[in-house]
Order: structure tokens, then C-alpha cells, then sequence
């Protein structure tokens, strides 16, 4: 997992080319004037989402990773709670739809950390990292605008 913030890409000098290029492309093309949708930067390899949400309650949502997707998810307006954890996602899989929507839902893990991703914020989930994304922050469900960009891990 790689935290960051579009506008200050310089501390985080160590990103894959190919990650920082694409952080660079969402904050060169994509603001809150751009339509939800889905978007294609190159195929298959490399696309977005751009998506407006209302989060839900930490203990609503569930647990989520991915085995072919790096999973970048930016918020353009708002604020998202990102529940994470470092633990082995394998354990307790309640919904596996890994073959078909490279998704795997698990129980939640006994310990998990809240982040809040402001907006320009970035948070870079690589395959096999449990996250939570999507929760509310102090119990407050207002509106986040963001997108989540797909990139094929043998990409890279």
C-alpha cells in the first residue's frame, strides 16, 4: 500500500513509472467536471472509474482485495474513510468473485486502521491488500466524488 497526494508526487519518488504516469493522467484530465463513468487508458491494462458515493458505516461495509488489479483510488471532492489492514486476506473468504470481477470479499480482520483520504489524496492497494473503502467518517454519510484507476499487475 503507497499513500499519497496527486499535487505533491515528489514525495513519493519511488512510485513505478507506470503508477506515477497514471496519477499524473487522472490529475491532468479528471476533476469533478468529468462524468461518472468508465474510462479506458490503455485497454485493459490501465483504466478508471469516476464514481460519486455515499459511504457507508465502517461495520456495513466489507472487506475487499484483488488478485489481478493494483487498485488506485483518488478522491477528486469530500472525504473517505478507507479501512486497511495487514493481515492475510486469505483466511476468510465470504464472497469469491475473483475469476469473473477480480474482486474476493473477506470478514473483516480483528485489527483494522481508518484512513481518511482528503481530497487529492491517493491510496494504492496492490493485489492481495485487504481494504475497506467507502466508510464514513465520525458517522457522517456525505457524498465523495473519486476514482479508482485499474492497472493489471503484469503491467508493471
Amino acid at each position: 500500500m503507497i499513500i499519497g497526494n496527486i499535487e505533491h508526487l515528489s514525495l513519493v519518488p519511488y512510485l513505478p513509472i507506470k503508477l506515477k504516469n497514471t496519477i499524473e493522467y487522472i490529475r491532468d484530465n479528471v476533476n469533478n467536471n468529468t462524468p461518472t463513468g468508465k474510462y479506458e487508458i490503455e485497454g485493459e491494462k490501465i483504466f478508471f472509474m469516476v464514481s460519486e458515493n455515499t459511504p457507508r458505516h465502517k461495520q456495513d461495509a466489507e472487506p475487499e482485495y484483488h488478485k489481478r488489479y493494483i487498485d488506485i483510488q483518488i478522491v477528486l471532492d469530500g472525504e473517505e474513510g478507507m479501512s486497511i489492514s495487514t493481515l492475510a486476506p486469505h483466511t476468510a473468504i465470504t464472497d469469491d468473485k475473483i475469476v469473473s470481477d477480480d474482486i474476493a470479499f473477506v470478514k473483516t480482520p480483528k485489527e483494522e486502521t481508518m484512513f481518511v483520504a482528503h481530497q487529492g489524496d491517493f491510496v494504492i492497494f496492490y493485489p492481495g491488500e485487504v481494504h475497506k473503502p467507502l466508510c464514513a467518517i465520525d458517522e457522517k454519510l456525505a457524498k465523495v466524488r473519486k476514482v479508482v484507476v485499474k492497472v493489471d499487475i503484469n503491467y508493471l
